[in-house]
């Protein structure tokens, strides 16, 4: 039985564009699938933990603090998630360790400590379970060479090189509730551990699927 690692940001499952539909289809897909696989779910902060940094920040909390707040909405949004769903977890895990431990078809956690965004809490957990892809959900189609929500223009890489996203990015850590498609930290665990890692919109379940059948996805291959 292979382990499949997804990492579901919240802003695709907490945005205003988002019905109750897609919740039952995602419990149906994620049904079938965890009959053959061992599937982890890792959930995002989304915009209400940038809310929450943000006004944290202009009251002069520290960086540590701030993360402990978005690592709060991670938590509270991924046991929403596993309420809705029903398949997996009610009691949400607060480290990879404990998560790879709980014995489920499917495995929901949100963020473990500062530092330590819920990408790279999805990487460090691919990386311990030995997954066989790790899946990052976002709200666009994948890796693009600028901002596709500020920019017209912005062409999606169908592939990019693991490297390349390093030279650009770095593997740092730098401020809580920044919103990137794969932070710098995350991006370090990927290359170090090799994880065959895919990037694609969240909230089009049907190249989720596609995905999951190996089959050709409108997303990026991140090539490793």
């Amino acid at each position: 039985m292979e382990s499949i690692v997804i990492n579901i940001g919240g802003s695709v499952l907490l945005s205003d564009d988002v019905d109750n539909s897609y919740f039952s289809k995602l419990r149906n897909l994620l049904s079938e699938y965890c009959k053959k696989n061992r599937i982890f779910i890792v959930i995002g902060g989304g915009k209400i933990a940038r809310n929450y940094i943000e006004i944290g920040r202009q009251h002069g909390l520290d960086e540590e603090k701030l993360d402990r707040l978005g690592i709060d909405v991670t938590r509270i949004n991924a046991k929403i998630f596993s309420f809705i769903i029903g398949l997996e977890n009610y009691k949400i895990p607060i480290s990879t360790d404990e998560a790879k431990r709980i014995d489920s078809p499917i495995v929901v956690m949100g963020g473990t400590v500062p530092g330590h965004s819920t990408d790279m809490v999805g990487a460090e957990l691919a990386d311990k379970v030995n997954a066989s892809k790790f899946i990052i959900a976002t709200n666009v189609d994948g890796v693009y060479d600028k901002d596709p929500n500020k920019f017209g223009d912005a062409k999606q890489l169908r592939e990019v090189a693991i490297k390349d996203l390093i030279k650009e990015y770095g593997t740092d850590w730098t401020l809580a509730g920044k919103n990137m498609v794969i932070d710098g930290p995350a991006l370090d665990i990927i290359y170090k551990a090799k994880l065959p890692t895919y990037v694609l919109n969240g909230k089009k379940l049907s190249e989720l699927e596609k995905l999951l059948d190996n089959k050709q996805f409108n997303g990026t291959v991140i090539k490793i």
